[in-house]
């Protein structure tokens, strides 16, 4: 297998998606938000050579040759692929990161593979708790360059310009996006909700947590006819986002407009960037930078990704350069730590995300005991809302994000889900405020405002 490299004309990835989202395992992933330092590069993968799935510790391995379906561990059957894959591959330093490897999303569930937790939440939607492709072909983008490339992994020239002529002969449209006025409905109505923080709070007094990331999930049936990617493109614009991401699965689409990085390896340097503490941007960020609420809410986190990233890095490396960053995005400041340490010899991105999934900053702490309070208190399952969406290369590179801010269409319906973290002195009614600033922008983007009214 011959790693091959041509120019391809820089534009804007999402136009340059058109061709390619009617697609199935189709990824676009959109570093969209200008003047953040998570902001340079931008990919776009299709056709994998082969497809993982896995539900409930079944996995699934869809290629060329066979399909085979066998009960094992995901993380670990990704592993053995991406190195079965990489076997001999190239690398130039001197084009983006990601050159081909594994791609996709892994959803929240896939905890149930690593601990012992309760099944109590109705599984409603019934997806997969991993959907990942390994990608040969893809097309990188540089937005610091203003460059573009196309890689292809490929037997030889011949097949190489094959697969070009086919990337080049295929056509897309602008699809557009109407406001579709939807009518929105909450699992839990405003006050249900509130009284489930009291009950975290009263936990937390218990001695039982010191804090539990609770959510509730909104959902709207789509008209006939919508256009997820339309709507999509138009979502970009009024909310751009460092981690924003487009993701066809089939019957499953997924539109992310993430800002929160989850897991970054490069050159074995591990970097991990929570967010814990959100305000409307209208607000002075000094009066989230001094919140002590926020600033708990934040440390907790730390320390426990700092625990989870210390079960695979080398003794000592594990520090934290920065703490409580105030960072804004579209009408909303976080407050952002960063964490990092040096993968230790033998452990791969895999063994990382293994060791840290799911993040610790959607889900609370201590981990396990949060994950068990959320199934009791949260009435459906949670799919790949607080999972991650990512890459991981054949050289181990990875980067990856916390699938929050993000729209699920399923089943002619689609579902956002948002939360907030909850401490000693979370007050329930500004918590349900945080939760529906968080939701603002992209709620907004569907021009209809009435989802407080529930059925």
């Amino acid at each position: 297998m011959t790693f091959y490299v041509e120019n391809w004309p820089y534009f804007d990835p999402a136009v340059d998606f058109e061709r390619l989202e009617s697609q199935r395992y189709a990824l676009l992933f959109d570093s969209n938000c200008p003047g953040s330092p998570q902001n340079r590069y931008s990919y776009i993968c299709w056709d994998p050579v082969e497809i993982i799935e896995s539900k409930n510790g079944l996995v699934s391995i869809t290629n060329s040759e066979q399909v085979s379906s066998f009960t094992a561990n995901p993380f670990d059957i990704l592993r053995h692929r991406i190195e079965l894959y990489g076997m001999d591959k190239a690398y130039d330093p001197d084009l983006p990161p990601f050159q081909g490897g594994a791609a996709g999303c892994f959803g929240y569930d896939l905890g149930r593979q690593l601990e012992e937790l309760p099944a109590t939440a109705i599984d409603d939607l019934d997806m997969p708790d991993m959907m990942v492709g390994i990608y040969d072909q893809l097309i990188a983008y540089d937005h610091e360059l203003k460059k573009a490339w196309l890689i292809i992994h490929a037997k030889n020239r011949r097949e190489f310009d094959r697969r070009k002529f086919m990337l080049m002969s295929m056509t897309g449209e602008l699809e557009s996006y109407d406001p579709a006025n939807l009518t929105w409905y909450s699992d839990k109505n405003e006050e249900d909700y509130q009284d489930d923080i009291q009950i975290v709070i009263d936990e937390i007094y218990a001695g039982e947590v010191f804090q539990v990331n609770l959510s509730r999930r909104l959902q709207a049936e789509i008209p006939s006819g919508f256009s997820s990617f339309g709507h999509y493109q138009y979502l970009r614009d009024i909310n751009p986002a460092p981690f924003s991401a487009y993701m066809n699965f089939g019957d499953i689409r997924i539109a992310s407009a993430s800002p929160e990085q989850f897991l970054h390896v490069e050159d074995g340097i591990i970097t991990t960037r929570p967010i814990k503490g959100t305000m409307p941007s209208s607000k002075d960020p000094l009066e989230l930078y001094n919140s002590e609420k926020d600033r708990a809410e934040n440390l907790m986190i730390v320390d426990l990704m700092r625990n989870d990233i210390s079960k695979v890095s080398d003794y000592l490396s594990v520090r934290v350069p920065k703490l409580f960053d105030i960072e804004t995005y579209e009408g909303i400041h976080h407050m952002v730590s960063t964490i990092q340490g040096l993968l230790r010899p033998g452990k791969t991105s895999v063994d990382l995300l293994k060791a840290c999934f799911p993040g610790g900053s959607v889900t609370g702490a201590p981990k396990i005991r949060a994950m068990e309070i959320i199934e009791d208190l949260e009435p459906y399952r949670r799919g790949p809302y607080c999972g991650s969406l990512g890459m991981i290369g054949y050289d181990g590179y990875m980067n990856t994000s916390i699938t929050i801010r993000t729209l699920i269409y399923r089943n002619d319906a689609v579902y956002l889900q948002t939360g907030g973290g909850i401490v000693a002195d979370s007050v329930p009614e500004k918590e349900l405020e945080e939760t529906l600033d968080k939701a603002d922008a992209i709620l907004r983007s569907f021009d209809a405002r009435p989802w407080r009214k529930y059925a």
